[in-house]
């Protein structure tokens, strides 16, 4: 939300009265997400009551001389630095000119730049009021909850034909606006404002100006309490930082914009296997092509690797079995390459820091380890895990994710606290639909920057953990974990974890665990393009979630009335047949294909449809996956990517889920 605040310079001369002579920053704007947290999850200790809030502010340099920002001489907040501020545990981390990089930011006239800083205390809460101090200048803010927002801000390249390239310098915005309001919000326009080339990171200037915008609904009017978005293609962006300004008005009153911060990165559904590095007698696992083409068989593109001794440096065999990088990526001059940076998934090494080897690692100290990059073309990723507390977290990495994992593993919530199956109190397990919860709560604190998820796959550790069960996930345990995470949209999927010794040993998961991922790929496309629209809970027995895209709406419904058999110590699910009702974005209007969708292809359904919802009725194990949509073409392109995905798992000519002798071989490898 724009609130625009001036600050003036004044200045005395020699016989002069005191007056104004055009000195002067304004904040143009603010971007403020309220911190929560999620009731639904047990914990040992109850979590901090206090709720603050993320907050960038938008402050540009409106005088004709350029804006010198310095470490020696940095702003203040309530006439505090940021560092009392993070030692009264006030904040939690900030980026602001005392924590920049360089000793000393210019802004020159009419650009912009951002302040952001992250609250711990209710005192930096919504509904309370501050006060920005620049050297002798001065402004008041107000961090209000805002009532409108970008939900989703996703960058993607695109051929002419409007499908998905290979540059990585996109050409398409995707923009998402949640309308929290009782009256209608109109969609005007849309600024980029980007650093110039070879530029500051932290200086921005007003770039590219879109009024012809592509917006759903197509009148661009958002309606209350509902979503909208648009589209946007443009020349090829800079793979950095953007200021998003989007202008809109709300019915009945004067424009406004509305801000966001991130990084311009293209998107791409990638597939991680963890770590898939494994030390054998002789050399490592990706060095044995059993391996790797049973990871190019999962749909695996992306591991927790860096510089592999015998693979990495082997072009040929890297050439063959590709694994994209998701490591450190230092030092960074050998990896912020035109030729490496298709091969980088993200930067991840600081571990769990929430965890911390069991003392939490404060988040400026997180915000530290990541600053060097932020002028760099690489994004950042940041591992969380303790959801209560992940907000003091929020927006220190450009692609956060979390892992958690509910059967048999180790567990920040505490797992013998929920009443969940008629006052049986378990060790082994805990409901797995709190992955959904987690991931709609990562989701909000991040906003509108993408999220990834951490599921549980097959693990060969945790041997003595949870003991008297299996050490892994059942197939549909696994399965269930998977889609409360992916229903709630996230744009790449990490399995913890597919090492060779994890996938021997737990090789009843392999298929499970292609049959994801395969869907996960047939429906990429609107993992990318959509945002989370719905999420709603059903009698305690059905989550039903939904993902809407211009002109689709992918719908979940995940069963929750599985039992707790505490003698074999899994989860059971049984068949169920049910009626299930979803709304309809107000843009998805016109005769609508409903279909559903599993690893198998697309498949008809019963169904009915009205102007505002969606009926289906089936027989659900598990998870049920389908779609509405007004596009044609759009089962089609399903059933052609299925295709190729069965075609690229045959011809990796090894399958050790129906042919034992591969298996065997796999095993071998081992052994060596």
């Amino acid at each position: 939300m724009t609130e625009r605040v001036l600050l003036f310079v004044a200045i005395a001369c020699l016989g002069l009265p005191l007056k104004t002579i055009g000195f002067a920053q304004e904040i143009i704007g603010t971007h403020v997400i309220p911190h929560q947290f999620s009731d639904e999850i047990k914990w040992r200790r109850p979590p901090n009551p206090d709720l603050s809030a993320k907050v960038d502010l938008f402050v540009q340099n409106n005088q004709s001389q350029a804006l010198e920002l310095a470490k020696s001489n940095p702003p203040k907040f309530d006439n505090k630095s940021p560092e009392q501020l993070l030692q009264s545990s006030d904040w939690a981390w900030h980026d602001t000119p005392s924590s920049w990089l360089d000793d000393k930011v210019v802004v020159p006239s009419n650009a912009v730049t951002v302040m952001t800083f992250n609250g711990m205390s209710s005192d930096w809460g919504t509904g309370t009021k501050h006060k920005l101090t620049l050297g002798s200048t001065k402004a008041a803010f107000t961090i209000d909850r805002p009532t409108n927002w970008m939900s989703a801000v996703t960058f993607r390249s695109v051929d002419e034909a409007g499908q998905a390239s290979t540059e990585v310098r996109p050409n398409q915005i995707i923009v998402y606006v949640e309308n929290d309001d009782d009256r209608p919000l109109r969609i005007q326009a849309m600024k980029l404002w980007l650093p110039e080339p070879d530029g500051n990171h932290h200086v921005f200037h007003a770039a590219r100006h879109f009024s012809e915008l592509d917006c759903f609904p197509s009148n661009g009017i958002v309606p209350p309490h509902d979503k909208g978005g648009l589209i946007v293609v443009c020349d090829r962006l800079p793979l950095t930082y953007v200021v998003v300004e989007l202008i809109v008005k709300p019915e009945d009153q004067e424009p406004k914009s509305l801000w966001a911060h991130l990084r311009i990165k293209r998107e791409v559904f990638d597939i991680s296997g963890g770590w898939v590095v494994s030390k054998l007698k002789e050399g490592n696992s990706l060095q044995i092509d059993d391996y790797l083409s049973l990871l190019k068989r999962m749909h695996i593109n992306t591991g927790q690797i860096q510089n592999v001794a015998g693979y990495t440096d082997n072009p040929t065999q890297y050439k063959k079995w590709p694994l994209k990088r998701f490591n450190r990526m230092w030092p960074l001059e050998n990896y912020d390459t035109d030729s490496m940076l298709p091969e980088i998934h993200a930067v991840e090494f600081l571990g769990e820091p929430q965890y911390g080897g069991g003392r939490p690692v404060p988040p400026q100290k997180v915000w530290e380890g990541l600053a060097p990059y932020q002028p760099s073309r690489l994004p950042t990723s940041l591992t969380l895990s303790e959801e209560h507390s992940w907000r003091y977290y929020a927006g220190i990495s450009d692609y956060p994710h979390y892992d958690a994992y509910r059967v048999t593993a180790p567990a920040a919530d505490s797992w013998r606290m929920y009443d969940r199956w008629g006052g049986e109190r378990i060790s082994w397990g805990s409901p797995l639909e709190t992955i959904g919860v987690m991931t709609r709560s990562l989701r909000e604190q991040s906003r509108p920057r993408p999220i990834a998820y951490w599921s549980q796959g097959a693990h060969d550790g945790w041997s003595g953990f949870r003991r008297y069960r299996r050490t892994s996930p059942t197939p549909d345990e696994l399965r269930s974990q998977a889609w409360h995470g992916l229903s709630n949209r996230v744009t790449s999927l990490y399995w913890y974890n597919l090492s060779l010794e994890s996938l021997m040993k737990f090789p009843d998961l392999i298929d499970p665990i292609i049959r994801v991922n395969r869907e996960s790929l047939m429906l990429n496309e609107i993992f990318l393009t959509g945002d989370a629209y719905e999420y709603e809970r059903i009698n305690n027995e059905w989550d039903l979630s939904s993902i809407a895209t211009r002109d689709a709406l992918l719908m979940v419904i995940s069963d929750l009335d599985y039992q707790a058999d505490t003698k074999k110590r899994e989860f059971i699910f049984k068949p169920r047949t049910g009626r299930f009702q979803f709304d309809l974005p107000p843009w998805l209007t016109g005769d609508l294909q409903i279909f559903r969708v599993d690893a198998d292809g697309t498949h008809d359904v019963a169904h009915r449809s009205s102007k505002d919802h969606v009926e289906v009725d089936d027989q659900i194990h598990v998870a049920g996956i389908y779609i509405a949509t007004t596009n044609d073409t759009l089962r089609s392109r399903i059933d052609a990517l299925h295709s190729e995905l069965i075609a690229l798992e045959k011809s990796t000519k090894i399958d050790p889920v129906n042919q034992e002798s591969d298996l065997a071989r796999l095993r071998q490898h081992l052994s060596k």
